[in-house]
């Protein structure tokens, strides 16, 4: 009996360590030895989906997919994906996460805007937290990489493409001020919780301010291509400095508008400076496919499950614009924005999508290899195929579907991640307290 009380006292206790190991989960090590993930259901991520199929690692990189038969080297770590599906790592490609922890709670815990109203200097990955709670609930639903974007005033800085497993900022950088953010003023005025309907007489003109602004932001980039120009400066402008890249092609100007008047906006900076845009949110971008196509603008549409823009739109809208920028050719991502699920439900945004005229492959393409080329990683990952980094999710189910997704496995360049978090703790903890574990 005594044994038996001292067994029960070990399990207890074991249990009590595990739930509490969120707080001390590290990140993974390096696995500098191959890796054969086997006969999965694999989704490659452009469209293509191979059954049965063998993805060998090496080094962190994927070194072939076979479909047939393969060799495994005695010394090689296996995963049984048998009756699994695998799947590029997921992408989130515009977040405050690891800048923002606490919405409208703790302010000291958030650091995701700066003073000011032209800052593209300011660079968000030098804020970023490893250690935000947040970041491993969306590993455990197969997210592996995020863009963290800075907010607040006109140009709000540049964002930094993060994986989620890292001791630190420097370690967690996977491709650093690659995208400059501006936020494209709104040409109208919607009534707020100060006014309630009511709009006083005195008010500013909407329309008059949002052009007063604009010419003001085309007023900063001219001043800045005339700097740039320059061989020599007598002293140093980092503002300048810093939209360097603009100019030359090396980084994108993501603006941040869902009007279609600000989308137009949008389209004409990229023809006055030869700017690479891409638009975020774009909740009406269908009502002008034709001239994103046009002018090869891509989207990143911000939030799915939501309300539409205006009164007008049908109440399914924000569900059926992903079908209709596939339709007409143009590259998307899509994003989960929403602070009270805090970012998890991106892979379900896409399942929405699918079943409003996607298909299952296009839909996850929209939040893997589309996020990939929008973000300028998908020389990296976005996909599974040869070359690329072995990001890599394996699920007992469709991911994109809320009742069958249960994420097993997740690697970061090879390296197998914990998936452990806030949730998975307080999950076990109750099953202890009432005897279900």
């Amino acid at each position: 009996m005594k044994t038996l009380k001292i067994s029960l006292l070990l399990a207890v206790l074991l249990i009590n360590v595990a739930a509490f190991a969120q707080d001390d989960v590290s990140p993974a090590k390096p696995y500098m030895g191959k890796l054969f993930i086997t006969n999965g259901t694999v989704h490659v991520g452009n469209g293509t989906v191979i059954d049965k199929a063998t993805i060998e690692v090496d080094k962190g990189k994927i070194v072939a997919i076979h479909t047939s038969q393969v060799s495994i080297p005695a010394d090689a770590r296996t995963v049984d994906a048998t009756g699994k599906q695998v799947y590029p790592g997921l992408i989130l490609p515009n977040t405050d996460l690891g800048l923002k922890e606490i919405a409208n709670g703790v302010r000291g815990s958030n650091d995701y805007l700066e003073l000011g109203d032209l800052n593209p200097n300011i660079r968000s990955i030098v804020a970023y937290n490893t250690d935000s709670k947040i970041i491993n609930t969306l590993k455990a639903n197969g997210i592996l990489l995020a863009s963290v974007t800075p907010e607040g005033g006109s140009i709000s800085g540049s964002s930094s493409v993060v994986q989620l497993d890292a001791w630190n900022w420097e370690d967690a950088a996977y491709k650093m001020d690659n995208n400059i953010h501006m936020n494209m003023p709104s040409f109208i005025r919607r009534p707020g919780r100060r006014f309630g309907a009511f709009v006083p007489e005195n008010m500013p003109d909407p329309s008059k301010a949002a052009y007063e602004k604009i010419e003001e932001l085309k007023s900063f980039f001219r001043q800045a291509k005339a700097y740039l120009a320059e061989p020599k400066h007598a002293q140093t402008n980092l503002k300048f400095e810093a939209v360097k890249g603009l100019f030359d092609g090396s980084k994108h100007l993501f603006i941040h508008a869902d009007q279609v008047k600000q989308m137009l906006a949008a389209i004409d900076f990229a023809k006055e400076f030869g700017f690479k845009v891409t638009l975020v949110g774009a909740s009406d971008c269908y009502q002008i496919t034709d001239l994103l196509k046009a002018n090869n603008i891509s989207v990143i549409l911000n939030q799915e499950h939501a309300l539409p823009t205006t009164e007008d739109d049908d109440i399914d809208q924000p569900f059926k614009t992903p079908a209709e920028l596939q339709k007409a050719g143009i590259l998307f991502a899509l994003n989960d924005a929403f602070d009270e699920a805090r970012y998890r439900n991106l892979m379900f945004n896409a399942g929405t999508a699918a079943a409003y005229g996607l298909t299952k492959e296009q839909a996850l393409q929209a939040i893997t290899l589309n996020s990939a080329k929008i973000l300028g990683i998908d020389d990296k990952t976005g996909s599974i195929e040869v070359g690329k980094d072995a990001n890599i999710v394996v699920s007992d189910g469709d991911i994109l579907d809320m009742h069958s997704s249960i994420i097993r496995h997740a690697f970061i360049q090879g390296r197998e991640v914990s998936l452990e978090n806030k949730q998975t703790e307080l999950n076990r903890k109750y099953l202890t307290k009432y005897g279900l574990q």
